[in-house]
């Protein structure tokens, strides 16, 4: 058999790949967080509030995401507790014996991994910035 049909075969390479892009749909779904709440409050914060309203003039899909920025909020976190649920699930499948997949099935781990890890820091810095933060000012 070839590699190639070992490759296609391989459902613990199947699921790593599946797990993978779960996780790039996390971060993407994360990042959109941060365009609906971190990056205005950051450049307001700076003093770039013509920058803000340059970018809103641009990109005025910007204040419809703001708008529904509960709805991205509970998307995000059902696809990080997804992924996170993936993840440690799959953390001691084993890996092909062949020493090629064997790499390939460790280097799409710890990716997926990574990726996970940056999707949650970027949930959190969005979600500090559109509730923990208006909160706290509304209270100080």
């Amino acid at each position: 058999m070839s590699l190639e049909s070992d490759m296609k075969n391989n459902s613990e390479l199947k699921t790593l790949s599946n797990i993978k892009n779960l996780s790039v749909l996390t971060l993407l779904t994360s990042s959109g967080t941060i365009l609906c709440c971190a990056l205005p409050v950051l450049l307001v914060t700076i003093g770039a509030g013509a920058a803000l309203s340059s970018l809103i003039s641009t990109f005025p899909q910007i204040v419809w995401v703001s708008k529904y920025k509960e709805y991205i909020f509970t998307v995000a976190f059902i696809l990080i507790i997804l992924s996170g649920y993936f993840q440690w699930h799959s953390r001691k499948l084993p890996c092909p014996a062949n020493k090629l997949l064997a790499a390939q099935c460790l280097r799409a781990r710890k990716l997926s991994l990574v990726i996970y890890f940056v999707s949650v820091v970027i949930l959190t810095i969005g979600f500090t910035f559109a509730f923990i933060l208006p909160y706290l000012m509304n209270y100080l």
